[in-house]
């Protein structure tokens, strides 16, 4: 049996292991884009975007050695063009062909971009790869402007890394509060409050309308109501775009995400679809597409056993992490605004160590967020995604602190 992963990122790394974890002796071959070995991407904005971590040694996931060891063909710097389900065959970029017997999906997202004016001028960024990363840190350092166009995750990870190098840091965001979607305003306060203490100019609720161009370079942003903050550079964090352009025209099941089953496999059954792209079928949460480290690393363990033809089904419920100047939290679970009914905190919310909790109006647990907390979790998060409600001496793991 011949097995073809596309996509080089930690999805298609960690299905390729799987595989041989899970006892495959079969061909296996990785087609990656990228001219790197693959590589896990949360450092580009964090650890390696400020420097202090090495990206051979502490970003790339396998030496080259270890895919020769699993006996992996990988192909780096080689893009797929086409897939025919129909005659098991990869078309390559330069015209070579993969006859597959199964094929995995995991081509990952490409980062969002505004149609602004001068949003493609010198100067002006988005992060996914590392050359992106290296493109920013570049920007760096004391005496720099920074503008980020965007309060998510991403914006808000490159504005910490900016402050830490000594650079001034304006964050532009069209909501009222960072991260609003996500976690909603009681959370989002905490970030913002974050963010400001660390000397960031966070201004909500604004709209940009123009990124201002002087000689082919960013030289600021221009705003709705005509005013313009000066940059010398500016990067665009408004989210991220899950790459379908291979299984939308191989004519797979496509709605925002690959249409997968609880096993990650598509519309065709010979294939699969992991990480970014997949929106599968979760007990807990119905239809779900999750754009964060997690499910990349976690979707392979499941999609290789019933590759196998194990009868298996993924139900992790989300979980992300992030690291901005001396915060550190993990969310586990899915809480979107407009779902959950009321927030419960256990802890010090003011020295920011403390557990935040999602509930509905029937006292379920949707998710749960730790922020500076590392342990006393289990219980708790053993309700996140249950149809039981949690009890209330349950939501104060911190009680006992």
């Amino acid at each position: 049996m011949h097995i073809v992963i596309i996509g080089g990122g930690l999805g298609g790394s960690t299905t390729a292991g799987a595989l041989r974890d899970q006892g495959f002796d079969g061909d296996i071959t990785l087609v990656a884009q990228e001219r790197h070995l693959p590589y896990d991407r949360p450092p580009l904005s964090k650890d390696y975007l400020s420097g202090s971590s090495s990206f051979d040694d502490d970003v790339v996931l396998h030496p080259r050695s270890w895919y020769d060891e699993q006996r992996i063909s990988l192909l780096l710097g080689r893009r797929a063009t086409t897939v025919d389900p129909q005659g098991r065959r990869v078309t390559l970029d330069d015209g070579a062909t993969l006859e597959y017997d199964k094929l995995v999906l995991a081509t990952g997202s490409t980062a969002r971009t505004l149609d602004l004016p001068g949003a493609d001028a010198q100067g002006v960024h988005t992060l996914r790869t590392r050359e992106d990363s290296d493109a920013i840190q570049a920007e760096f350092g004391e005496g720099r402007r920074l503008v980020v166009i965007g309060a998510g995750w991403i914006g808000l990870e490159v504005a910490a890394s900016a402050r830490g190098a000594g650079t001034a840091v304006t964050v532009l965001e069209h909501e009222e509060l960072p991260l609003l979607k996500v976690l909603g305003p009681e959370m989002g306060q905490v970030f913002a409050d974050l963010h400001v203490e660390h000397g960031v100019e966070l201004r909500p609720g604004v709209e940009v309308t123009e990124i201002v161009v002087d000689g082919g370079r960013a030289t600021g942003v221009r705003l709705g109501d005509g005013s313009t903050v000066e940059a010398d550079a500016v990067v665009i964090g408004v989210g991220a775009a899950p790459d379908l352009e291979l299984p939308r025209a191989a004519g797979l099941d496509v709605e925002d995400g690959v249409l997968v089953d609880a096993s990650l496999r598509s519309s065709d059954p010979d294939v699969y679809a992991v990480g970014d792209i997949a929106a599968h079928d979760h007990p807990s949460y119905g239809r779900l597409r999750v754009e964060h480290w997690n499910a990349a690393s976690t979707h392979p363990a499941t999609a290789a056993a019933a590759l196998l033809g194990g009868d298996a089904a993924y139900t992790d419920p989300p979980y992300f992490f992030s690291d901005q100047y001396d915060l550190g939290m993990e969310y586990v679970g899915h809480a979107p605004q407009g779902s959950y009914t009321r927030v419960v905190t256990s802890g010090d919310v003011g020295k920011r160590e403390f557990v935040a909790s999602w509930l509905d109006g029937s006292g379920r647990l949707l998710a749960v967020m730790n922020v500076n907390v590392w342990e006393g979790l289990d219980d708790l998060r053993g309700y996140v995604g249950s149809q039981e409600s949690v009890p209330e001496e349950t939501l104060q793991v911190m009680s006992q602190g």
